[in-house]
């Protein structure tokens, strides 16, 4: 059975937190990511990444302008009972569908290549389209 998780996505810090023995703003940064991600795990949430993602934010009456957000991203296994495998993506009836129909198109092809040709130019294996041109002089 394909695990199946729920995703949770949360601003990533922007500033250190202080701590018994923590110097400097590295370091505080560094307690800071680490107390958001052990709170959540307690929650049992599993970090997964850390992404920046453009975001559209208006500035004044008239324009916008695009911001990077650093955001942390947790997932966590979904409880499913009774379900034996996933129901089937929504394209992969479609694909299948396709596979079915060419695979019809090939044989009823395979068939028409059987009949024989009405060009004996066509001899050599190119069935490229010829315009009917008049007979020369």
């Amino acid at each position: 059975m394909i695990q199946k998780y729920e995703y949770k996505v949360i601003p990533a810090p922007a500033k250190g937190r202080k701590g018994p023995g923590i110097k400097g703003a590295e370091g505080r940064f560094a307690h800071g990511l680490e107390t958001a991600i052990n709170e959540l795990a307690l929650e049992g949430w599993e970090y997964l990444r850390a992404d920046i993602l453009p975001s559209e934010e208006r500035q004044g009456l008239t324009s916008s302008q695009t911001v990077y957000r650093s955001m942390l991203v947790f997932r966590r296994p979904l409880e499913l009972e009774g379900v034996d495998s996933p129901p089937p993506l929504p394209w992969d009836d479609h694909e299948a569908e396709e596979l079915e129909t060419a695979a019809e198109t090939d044989e009823i092809e395979d068939n028409q290549d059987d009949t024989p040709d009405d060009d004996a130019d066509d001899a050599d294996g190119d069935d490229t389209p010829r315009p009917d041109l008049p007979p020369r002089d």
